[in-house]
């Protein structure tokens, strides 16, 4: 597949006014988040009418959302506010030399996914001044459209990214974007603001990037069937009816455990750690407009004793932690201290070759990118893989909802080292229940 780079640029805000604005406030928990890009490509299987309209009114649309959402296009300064509003977002075209349903629904690597962003996903972005969004529109010969959305999770959680979404589509239908109350864009930070040095132990980019290991990423689909066997599977005394996201995740979490000890051959104490959104636990609750990472990590311990796990286990340890997540902002502020004590604990045991570490992300039950832009719903929406040039994410799993017709099952992109993914391949126990995807969907 040929993909040719026909246009790059930065496409700033519309208004002319953004200069004259405060810089914007980086909220305690943007502070502690990292510097990486998070991505996902929308498909959109119909017709282009004409390229300069459509080319054009993209970007006059983008730059309407961008003024709604002007700390979106600037720069973060030292880890403590958002300014110059005029640098504006990534914005490259692209046209691919193939038709779209022949690179969807052909079996080929995710990694061909990466060959339609705009930058690198899920790796550590070293450069200071680096864009906030990224997108890059590739036009494939049939008139399909590829549209890659790449957000700094610096700032850009979820439902941040989903609520700029939602205003560029408005505005490129001829609809309004306009945000309701433009002064709840920094709700976050004032509720939680940034503190002028953050402490050497918050870092999470030693946990959460790569330590040199070849890592691999793969997708695997679990239809209706497989999560309601597994729901009953991690039953208990202790918890009779667990969630389909707690069952899923306990499963995957004991099979990466089971992976890790076989390549391992020692068992070691393991870590998960949940990001979860305090978006709607917070009272009062943010609009999904408000800009910021609206979410606490939350770290569950296990210590195997061997290949044999008990999955009810690992669910009512993973409901335990769950438990502990606070839902107001004075509350936030008290834990923080022990968020960041945690942190240090687990990158120094991590480090010296004691536990393993493992990150579960989640678009379920939340927010997922489905916007019309002028042509329709997308027909497909994927995660690209985990980039393995460079340090990137890895012991991550990442959850989305199948799309229409495939059974509302669930599904799993995984980034492992390629020693822990081959005995998860070769997994019986783990492949009665998943289905390896050969291929991005169907169109």
């Amino acid at each position: 597949m040929e993909v040719h780079i026909t246009s790059k640029q930065m496409v700033k805000p519309s208004s002319s006014n953004l200069h004259l604005l405060e810089p914007f406030q980086l909220s305690l928990l943007d502070q502690l988040a990292s510097r990486y890009y998070t991505c996902s490509i929308l498909f959109y299987a119909e017709p282009r009418a004409d390229t300069s309209r459509f080319s054009g009114r993209l970007k006059r649309s983008l730059s309407d959302a961008l003024a709604q959402f002007y700390p979106l296009a600037g720069r973060v300064k030292n880890n403590l506010f958002i300014s110059d509003y005029d640098e504006g977002a990534l914005y490259v075209e692209a046209e691919v030399k193939c038709r779209l349903s022949d690179f969807v629904g052909r079996a080929q690597e995710l990694g061909a996914l990466n060959q339609l962003l705009p930058c690198r996903p899920f790796c550590y972005v070293q450069d200071s001044n680096a864009p906030q969004l990224a997108f890059q529109v590739n036009v494939f010969d049939c008139g399909g459209i590829a549209l890659a959305l790449c957000g700094l999770h610096k700032m850009v959680d979820a439902a941040t990214g989903f609520a700029f979404l939602k205003s560029w589509a408005a505005f490129n239908r001829g609809s309004s974007g306009e945000i309701p109350i433009p002064s709840m864009l920094g709700a976050l930070s004032r509720l939680l603001p940034p503190i002028e040095s953050m402490p050497e132990n918050a870092d999470l980019k030693s946990l959460f990037f790569g330590d040199g290991r070849r890592r691999v990423t793969r997708s695997f689909m679990f239809d209706a069937n497989a999560i309601a066997t597994l729901k009953l599977r991690a039953e208990s005394k202790s918890l009779e009816h667990p969630s389909r996201v707690l069952a899923l995740t306990a499963f995957l979490w004991k099979h990466a455990i089971r992976a890790g000890i076989s390549v391992s051959g020692t068992p070691k104490p393991v870590f998960l750690c949940q990001p979860v959104s305090i978006r709607q636990r917070m009272r009062p609750q943010l609009p999904s407009y408000s800009i910021g990472n609206m979410f606490l990590p939350i770290f569950a311990k296990y210590n195997p004793a061997g290949q044999h796990i008990d999955q009810s286990e690992l669910c009512v340890l993973l409901r335990q932690t769950a438990q502990s997540v606070p839902n107001n902002s004075q509350d936030v502020l008290q834990g923080f201290k022990t968020i960041t004590e945690q942190v240090s604990q687990i990158a120094e045991m991590v480090s010296k070759g004691n536990a393993n570490f493992y990150v579960l992300s989640s678009w379920l039950n939340t927010y997922e990118p489905n916007e019309d832009f002028g042509w329709g719903k997308p027909s497909l929406i994927s995660i690209p893989e985990v980039d393995s040039n460079i340090p990137g994410l890895i012991n991550w799993f990442f959850l989305k909802n199948t799309g229409a017709g495939r059974h509302n099952g669930i599904e799993v992109w995984i980034t492992l080292s390629d020693k822990e993914m081959g005995f998860l391949e070769h997994d019986p126990e783990f492949l009665a229940f998943a289905s390896p995807t050969p291929s991005f969907g169907k169109i």
